[in-house]
């Protein structure tokens, strides 16, 4: 969730360290700040805002040193505020801490601290730690020894970074449900939340594991569990490219993602997709396939966006594959002591894939001795390796805190893990074709679409003022209505709900009237003109309608206010394309309305913390 950026070499830090923060606004945060280690002891300055709100406060020129750490604070203990955000430091001012995550028992901690004398400047968990750290060296005197018995009494999630004057040529790194990756250069040593912050460093690195610790000096690292058992350090390659997490030229990050899908979506199937049998080849799915093959039962668990991308899921899964399937808020399910069997399959969805209710989710899973499948879209991530298996999305690195082009990403792999199980019971060849060859036509669908946003332009500048919005679907696009109503309230702040369009008369027909735009998504299928028969409903109460509809359909115009057009494509793939479209019109809409689209208040990319 927050960002964390440290350094260690020959180098002056400060600056370094700052654009690795830069590298990491995408995440979401409301302060920042910045440690370095120079002659005279630690110098630090933090700000509540933006990066550059510190950096107008601070010149940097003054944080001399080679050894340093940053941060961007995403609030959870303690009003966003100079004086709570990162770094802290212990009861003398020698130990500097910057800490990602929740430190449950801080209250506890905090209470033996302040009995013993010790007080504090902040409201944060974060600064409890870095005191109860303090106060152990005092009689330690070995700050990784003081750290690992700190952390030995913690209960719940961290990455931590830690340095000290007392030793001013270490750094300290752990992690526990919060990621933290290092960063191998020339004679210099990086540490950070994510690898954007290090690329352009190095694409040398290695991804702490859980309960694991990193000690960084300036000839070298090592790796060790908190429990002080020595580990073996795998060094990786980051697999994107810069470029990747840049603009490119377009105003936002949304925008580029939102154009870069006829991409990742072909990214999606490439080397899987075997058209002339109509079946999918899932590499990472070869272990588990007999318990696929077996499953009396599949479990989609995940977030948000993912959420929604497993309620089409649902629908792929049961229609093409005919096995049973729930899908589950993760933060529901790790609290509900669900009944899970060893014959049920849990699916993990994720794009970060830290997510920490998701996490927890897959751990009580597994406990219960469920086959537990990973659908993520980073790789090293922490659901990548706690799984049984799984399958990547390679939609490339998404910064824009709204998903788009994951989200896309997300269908495809689903419509193939469909198809896969699907071709593994009753799926034809001859329907397993016919599924396949329209999934190659996707991304050109798509190109379609994006080649003409002028009219969904003109449609965000009429509504831009409205305060409600009403989305809905039926099938297989009721998902794809819930999730154009996320993306709406996500970066326009604009109230929207999603719901099934049959539903719409037993409450929300009581919302509509003139100020009210209502987008339905209709495309022409079995059940169109019961979807008609909803926007004739919303038509006779004056409410203002914004149909996604097919290409050739000569008949929405009549009822529709305003009509999106959409290649036609298979029923069950209209969610891919009708996203489409509803992506835009949350974005057009934004703009329109001054809103910051790829830093939304309140929200964080990765949320890792419940």
């Amino acid at each position: 969730m927050c960002g964390i950026v440290g350094y260690i070499g020959s180098k002056q830090a400060a600056p370094l360290i700052v654009s690795g923060l830069k590298r990491l606004e995408y995440r979401g945060y409301d302060s920042a700040g910045i440690c370095c280690i120079a002659p005279d002891g630690l110098t630090i300055a933090k700000k509540a805002g933006r990066v550059v709100d510190l950096e107008r406060a601070v010149d940097l020129h003054t944080l001399e040193g080679t050894v340093g750490v940053g941060h961007t604070r995403w609030a959870t203990h303690g009003v966003p505020s100079d004086e709570n955000a990162h770094p802290h430091t212990d009861h003398s001012g020698t130990i500097a801490l910057v800490h990602n995550g929740i430190i449950e028992n801080y209250l506890t901690i905090k209470k033996k601290l302040a009995n013993a004398g010790y007080t504090f400047k902040s409201d944060t968990d974060s600064e409890v730690l870095a005191v109860f750290i303090g106060m152990l060296y005092e009689t330690l005197h070995d700050l990784e020894l003081s750290v690992r018995t700190a952390l030995a009494e913690v209960e719940g999630t961290f990455g931590i970074v830690v340095l000290s004057t007392h030793e001013p040529d270490v750094v300290i790194a752990a992690r526990r449900g919060s990621p933290l990756i290092l960063g191998i250069g020339n004679g210099e040593y990086l540490v950070a939340s994510d690898a954007s912050a290090v690329i352009s460093h190095t694409r040398q690195v290695v991804y702490l594991q859980e309960n694991e610790m990193a000690i960084l000096r300036r000839d070298g690292f090592s790796t060790k569990t908190i429990e002080n058992v020595d580990t073996r350090s795998v060094v990786e390659e980051i697999a994107f490219e810069l470029a990747q997490i840049e603009r490119g030229g377009f105003e936002h990050f949304m925008l580029k993602e939102i154009f870069e899908q006829p991409i990742t979506f072909r990214d999606g199937f490439r080397g899987r997709l075997r058209v002339e049998d109509g079946t999918v080849r899932l590499g990472g799915l070869a272990s588990v396939a007999e318990k696929l093959r077996q499953a009396k039962r599949i479990i989609i668990t995940a977030c948000g966006t993912s959420w929604h991308a497993g309620l089409v899921g649902e629908y792929l899964i049961e229609s093409l594959a005919r096995v049973p399937v729930e899908v589950e808020y993760a933060s529901e399910f790790r609290y509900r002591n669900p009944i899970i069997s060893p014959d049920d399959v849990v699916i993990a969805i994720s794009q970060s894939g830290e997510t920490a209710d998701t996490l927890a989710a897959i751990r009580e899973a597994k406990l219960k001795g469920a086959t537990v499948i990973g659908m993520v879209n980073v790789v090293g991530s922490t659901i990548a390796r706690e799984t049984d298996a799984g399958v990547y999305l390679h939609a490339g690195p998404e910064i824009g805190v709204a998903s788009t082009k994951a989200f896309t990403s997300q269908l495809c792999v689903l419509t193939q893990f469909a198809l896969y199980l699907g071709r593994m019971r009753a799926l034809s060849a001859e329907q397993g074709m016919a599924i396949a060859e329209e999934l190659v036509n996707i991304p050109e669908h798509i190109t379609r679409i994006l080649d003409n946003v002028e009219p969904i332009k003109a449609i965000a500048k009429k509504y831009s003022g409205a305060s409600n919005f009403l989305y809905l679907g039926r099938g297989v696009n009721f998902p794809a209505a819930l999730e154009g109503a996320l993306k709406l309230k996500e970066i326009s702040y604009i109230h929207a709900e999603g719901y099934p369009a049959a539903e719409m008369k037993h409450g929300p027909i009581a919302l509509i009237d003139e100020n009210m735009p209502v987008v339905f998504i209709a495309p022409k299928d079995e059940i169109y003109d019961k979807v008609r028969s909803n926007i004739e409903e919303v038509r006779a109460r004056n409410g203002r309608v914004i149909a996604i509809a097919d290409e050739d359909d000569d008949r929405i115009a009549d009822v529709a206010t305003h009509v999106i057009r959409i290649p036609r494509t298979l029923p069950m793939l209209t969610p891919i394309l009708a996203s489409i479209p509803l992506q835009l019109l949350a974005y057009f809409i934004a703009v329109e309305r001054g809103c910051n689209v790829d830093m939304p208040r309140n929200l964080a990319k990765s949320v890792t913390v419940e």
